[in-house]
């Protein structure tokens, strides 16, 4: 399994091109602004998306979901929680810094706990309220690996003050939930670089509150 990180759109988004290297067969997480782009890293890397995995709904996660679903005619996941997030511009951040009238709905809803078979490996759905209501993070156990979206960052966490943020349920998540995985599992996050869990543990600043 292959990952490639291309960073994209006026925040400074993490788009994670995650495939296959013997199939060719693989899934976009969170495709952040430029469709074009999304489609033409996928094409120098030679794979071919069969999906969309959702983090969670701003529109510097999803301004591309729709464009670039239709162009590859594949379903887009996200977390039953996070549906009003990615269907209302107004919750989801467009109306107050574009206005594209961006809404996504999901093809099929996620739940917190849920195991996909993807890539051959499995991918365990972390429900992390607290940035937004239906934030989440997929877990790969096997691989140690963790994409937390807007979750969790490098000696950071998700702002929690807009619309279905709450800083409570973001300690939890964070504290209670992604602090109970292994030290060694590296964390791919929605912004900046990567980290691990066992760096997290030490030097976040969450764990001042």
């Amino acid at each position: 399994m292959k990952i490639v990180r291309r960073v994209l759109g006026p925040v400074q988004t993490n788009v994670y091109f995650v495939f296959e290297e013997t199939s060719r067969e693989g899934l976009i997480i969170d495709p952040a602004d430029d469709a074009e782009e999304i489609v033409r890293t996928a094409e120098t890397q030679g794979f071919t998306p069969k999906r969309i995995l959702l983090t969670h709904g701003h529109f510097d996660h999803i301004t591309a979901a729709n464009e670039v679903a239709a162009h590859y005619r594949i379903p887009i996941y996200a977390l039953l929680q996070e549906e009003k997030t990615l269907e209302d511009p107004e919750r989801n951040g467009d109306a107050q810094f574009f206005r594209r009238g961006i809404s996504v709905k999901p093809d099929y809803f996620l739940k917190d706990g849920e195991e996909l078979s993807l890539l051959g490996t499995i991918w365990r759905v972390i429900w992390t309220p607290g940035h937004t209501a239906g934030s989440c993070c997929f877990y790969l156990p096997e691989k140690k690996l963790l994409f937390s979206g807007d979750t969790l960052f490098r000696a950071s966490y998700g702002r929690f003050d807009l619309p279905g943020g709450d800083f409570s349920a973001l300690y939890r998540s964070i504290t209670e939930r992604l602090f109970s995985l292994p030290d060694d599992v590296v964390v791919l996050p929605g912004h900046m670089e990567e980290t691990t869990i066992g760096f997290e543990k030490r030097c976040n600043p969450i764990l001042d509150f």
